[in-house]
């Protein structure tokens, strides 16, 4: 979206000072708009008038005080906080920058160029909220991020955008953070109005198809339900049209209410004939008496057999086109929004589907989650776009010698040397336009439309840098339609995402009277990682046959993209597997389409081709991941690893990392930069050379280890030992699926669970533990049993569940307290969400001692320094490959006997603190007639007794004055016995920490890196 919301400037516009405002406008014309300032501007270089111009502007007009006045709010030269780096300007609110401001000469053209830099300036000031860039003519406005701004020409500022340009950078607004309250009520309403779009466009569809199968029972209802769909982008290219000057003002109403006085001059006709007419307009072009209809075509309105043989119901029609004909398409919604329109269709294709056939919706597998799709968030794509398309512009510029500067205006400059320029100029368009960009998984477009926006953006940089060079004024060239049909590429497997992709495109491009690009040679439907027909039908998609041309020049010079996360179990057929596994390396364990879709990108590249994927972070080091790894790194140059902490997608329930390389065999060593974010912006934190990764076991990519913490790993794994070399490790049972166990289970079992008891059954059942009744040393059993046999769909060995063994909880926790283990040997059943250890024969390592270290700080920081996904910020978890590998010392019994003592003693504190906490929970529970406790009442003994009381009240519970009084008692006493344990449990873990420490060597620089991780 734009950074401010319309109505939302209105409503802020009306509260500024009107004539105040005239008069700034005057004054500021008087000044930037007189020609002979603008010449000695543009003349000017970088130093010579960067103070006059923070007089001129920001004083004069914008009602600043400048340093040394008194009570200043305005300063030159502002020295960052963590280094000596200086900003050229800053703004200052009580004493703290509110706005930094980096000034450039005019021969700078580009102020995207100093962006990065203008925000290391922000990033250094914690109060800042704004960053105000400028060369003298144009002027930039961040508002906390970089991912949106504003950009404002001074020397051809109209009043309407002064008055904007006021309202965000007077003193008097930045003073109460008026441009920030925009965005913030921007946001919202964008969020209301998507909200509602939403739910109307959805209606529409909905109640559309219906009406279509009722009235047109002669064609297929699914055939119907996708007619809806490119009937409905027909629409929508109408009411974005009439909004945007494309299409005559109020064209749908206009069509409803001709449609009316027909009615009433007894000419009916049906609403959709009224609309099929305005269609074939679109297709053919219309000049009538009142307005004129451009034939825009580009397939959306080429004749269809059935969009032009159906019948709609009138009043069905009228409602809809009615009320979302009501939505402003010029300022509300922006094309983007398109994207989420496009998940929910595909979501209500598989409701459709299933309503056809008869059967059951599995929300979880609807075509979003079957299929992997996820709509990208746009600072994810501007960051993969400016470090793929950019990079190789950058890189051409510099191999041209395409300097900004040197366009600066020069009237003594030689002829010959302006034809050089313009060569270069020309060199460099032309170049530009034989670029082939790719999103082998398209989508709805977002990465397309951002590609599209660079590459605009950069066609109308060569023509600011032309028209500086002859002292012109600024001509843009019309270059969209040739962006389209050189650059921009796509492929999708949904016939409605390809559809939508191609309706954004041309809505962001679309020009009065300017044909729409067909783009039906680009933006193609079909199955990216299959070619055989026999395999995928009709969806088998031959890249070298689609694009002929491209790959003439050896492929595509850049990849971007979203590919969909789709895990094999369940999800392919047999046949499509066996393909995979046959023609990708990265397809010979578990199979994951994130990681042929890598493969495939590095396939359909050209040599020093580039590439930015986001895709989930377990692909670093899992197992599975292990032949797209040694693929990448034996034939790609890697560039970055960027994590994104955290859930990057809505309702995507994966965290994932962007990849930018190319493909380069290096030769020599190369250094891959890893980078964290911090919000929605992203921070170097490290370097790892591409031949660590190359040279370890399983070409793991350890990017969360630093220089510092890479030597304390190498320490931590020298002379020990692997996990499983000392015991063995194996997954829990799992209790249901579908036709497994003997006899087989009936999707009716899955459902029923009829093996599940709250009672002892008979003498194979057993006490079940789910992954929550796993503590660290103990266990808290919710009262489950369950009858263990063959009838299990995978049972295992019953000596895993008898005994002596060591169960690890697969969900871990937060460092210092990451692997959840307890040791047991009562007979306890348990599922995947628990991992067991059992000793080996004849071992003589004891599962008390593994127990103590698996539960040490140490042992938690090398988890979240070594496994991928350890580091999710949400439901973190230890997999079996991962705990195999683990290092443990191999020590004699007797050297392990401290550590055995001190984990009986962590299980007997334990144990003493489960019995009084449950006491009490139960004391509550049977007192009050509660079924289930929060977790603040689990956890009792750490609240204080008003906290206590307040928990209480939350459940509808108040206590007269002489139950507080005997409560309080109560709980004072059952309080103290719980925190005195509880103490000695932190106290006996501290002194296991610290005799680990000395096992594994640490110096107390290296137990210092631990303790602050």
């Amino acid at each position: 979206m734009p950074l401010f919301q319309n109505s939302v400037v209105a409503k802020y516009l009306k509260t500024q000072d009107k004539t105040h405002l005239t008069k700034q406008w005057n004054d500021f014309k008087n000044h930037f708009h007189n020609p002979t300032i603008q010449e000695n501007i543009r003349n000017s270089k970088e130093e010579q008038y960067q103070e006059g111009f923070l007089r001129d502007l920001f004083v004069k007009i914008l009602g600043y005080s400048l340093n040394p006045d008194t009570n200043f709010n305005l300063t030159t030269e502002y020295k960052n906080v963590k280094d000596s780096k200086k900003a050229d300007g800053a703004i200052l609110i009580d004493d703290k920058v509110k706005a930094v401001i980096e000034l450039k000469g005019t021969n700078t053209t580009d102020l995207g160029k100093i962006e990065t830099q203008a925000f290391g300036y922000k990033n250094n000031q914690p109060d800042c909220v704004y960053v105000i860039t400028s060369n003298f003519e144009k002027i930039r406005f961040y508002i906390d991020n970089a991912i949106e701004h504003i950009e404002f020409n001074l020397f051809t500022l109209t009043e309407a955008d002064f008055d904007l340009l006021y309202l965000c950078l007077a003193f008097e607004n930045i003073s109460k953070n008026i441009a920030k309250k925009i965005k913030d009520e921007s946001v919202s309403e964008e969020d209301v109005i998507t909200k509602k779009l939403y739910k109307d466009y959805s209606l529409f569809k909905r109640e559309l198809h219906q009406n279509l199968v009722q009235l047109n029972p002669e064609f297929d209802p699914l055939d119907l339900f996708k007619k809806s769909q490119k009937l409905l982008d027909r629409f929508l290219f109408l009411f974005f049209g009439e909004d945007r000057h494309l299409l005559p003002p109020n064209s749908v109403r206009l069509i409803l209410a001709q449609w009316k006085q027909l009615q009433e001059l007894d000419e009916y006709t049906p609403l959709y004939d009224r609309f099929k007419k305005y269609f074939g307009y679109l297709n053919t072009g219309y000049k009538g008496k009142q307005y004129d209809v451009y034939a825009y075509n580009g397939g959306l309105f080429k004749p269809d057999t059935i969009l032009d043989s159906i019948k709609i119901d009138d009043e069905l029609l009228y409602t809809h086109t009615l009320k979302l004909s009501e939505y402003d398409f010029a300022s509300e919604v922006d094309v983007n929004i398109l994207g989420h329109i496009f998940e929910n269709s595909l979501n209500e294709l598989d409701e459709i589907k299933a309503q056809l056939e008869g059967t059951n919706i599995d929300k979880t597998k609807t075509k979003r989650k079957k299929d992997g799709v996820f709509y990208t968030p746009k600072y994810i794509t501007k960051y993969i776009v400016e470090n793929t398309i950019s990079k190789l512009c950058e890189e051409k510029k510099l191999a041209l010698s395409l300097i900004e500067e040197d366009y600066s205006t020069d009237k003594k400059r030689q002829k010959k040397t302006i034809k050089e320029l313009v060569d270069k100029l020309e060199t460099y368009r032309k170049w530009l336009l034989q670029l082939t960009i790719c999103d082998p998984a398209c989508g709805s477009g977002a990465f397309l439309n951002q590609a599209l926006d660079f590459l605009i953006e950069e066609h109308q940089y060569i023509d600011e840098l032309q028209a500086k060079l002859f002292g012109d004024a600024l001509v843009l060239t019309d270059m969209e339609n040739s962006i389209l049909e050189n650059n921009l590429f796509g492929v999708d497997l949904n016939e409605e995402s390809v559809e939508i992709a191609k309706l954004s495109l041309w809505l962001r491009t679309a020009q009065p009277n300017r044909k729409l690009n067909d783009l039906s040679g680009n933006i193609k439907c079909g199955n990216s990682l299959i070619d055989d027909p026999e395999v995928a039908g009709d969806k088998a998609f031959n890249w070298q046959q689609a694009f002929p041309k491209v790959f003439e020049k050896g492929g595509f010079d850049v990849i971007i993209g979203n590919p969909p996360y789709v895990f094999a179990r369940d999800n392919f057929k047999k046949e499509e597997k066996d393909f995979f596994v046959n023609e990708y390396v990265s397809a010979k364990y578990q199979i994951n389409t994130y990681l042929l879709f890598i493969e495939k990108a590095v396939h359909i590249l050209k040599e020093n081709g580039i590439y930015g994927l986001i895709i989930p972070n377990s692909w670093l080091m899992m197992y599975s991941g292990e032949g797209l790894r040694k693929f990448l790194l034996e034939t790609n140059k890697l560039n970055q690893i960027i994590n994104l902490a955290g859930y990057s997608f809505e309702s995507a329930n994966v965290e994932t990392v962007i990849l930018l390389a190319e493909k380069e065999t290096i030769k020599n060593e190369n250094s891959i930069q890893i980078l964290l974010n911090n919000g929605n912006e992203f921070y170097f934190s490290h370097s790892k050379l591409q031949t660590e990764f190359a040279n370890n076991d399983g070409f793991e990519f350890k990017v969360f280890l630093d220089n510092d913490t890479d030597e304390l790993n190498l320490k931590i794994t020298s002379n020990s030992e692997e996990l499983d070399s000392l015991v063995e490790i194996k997954a829990g049972l799992q209790a249901y699926e579908k036709d497994k166990g003997d006899p087989k289970q009936t999707a009716e079992d899955v459902k029923n669970r009829p093996y599940d008891y709250d009672y002892q059954f008979d003498e194979n059942t057993f006490k079940y533990l789910d992954g929550k009744d796993v503590g660290r040393y103990f266990v808290s059993w919710s009262g489950l049993y369950l009858r263990y046999g063959k009838h299990l769909a995978a049972p295992r060995t019953f000596n895993l569940f008898d005994g002596k063994k060591i169960i690890v909880r697969e969900i871990t926790g937060n460092f210092p307290k990451c692997l959840i283990t307890t040791y047991s040997e009562d007979i306890y059943l348990y599922n995947r969400s628990n991992i067991a250890i059992v000793e080996k024969v004849n071992s003589e390592i004891s599962l008390k001692y593994i127990t103590a270290i698996l539960n040490s700080k140490l042992i938690s920081y090398y988890f979240i320094k070594n496994t991928a996904k350890s580091v999710r910020k949400l439901f973190p978890k230890i997999i079996l490959n991962d705990l195999r590998k683990f290092p443990i010392k191999n020590i004699s019994l007797s050297g392990q006997q401290p550590f055995i003592e001190k984990a009986d003693l962590m299980l007997s504190l334990n144990k003493d603190l489960q019995d009084v906490s449950s006491k009490f929970q139960r004391t509550l529970q049977r007192k009050f007639e509660l079924t289930d406790l929060p977790k603040k009442l689990q956890d009792w003994y750490l609240l204080s007794y008003g906290e206590f009381i307040k928990e209480l009240g939350k459940k509808k519970i108040k206590l007269s004055l002489s139950q507080e009084a005997e409560w309080e008692d109560y709980f004072s006493q059952e309080q103290q016995k719980a925190l005195a344990l509880k103490q000695q449990i932190d106290t006996t873990d501290k002194e296991i920490d610290q005799m680990v420490y000395a096992l594994y060597g640490l110096s107390e620089k290296e137990i210092a890196i631990v303790e602050n991780s």
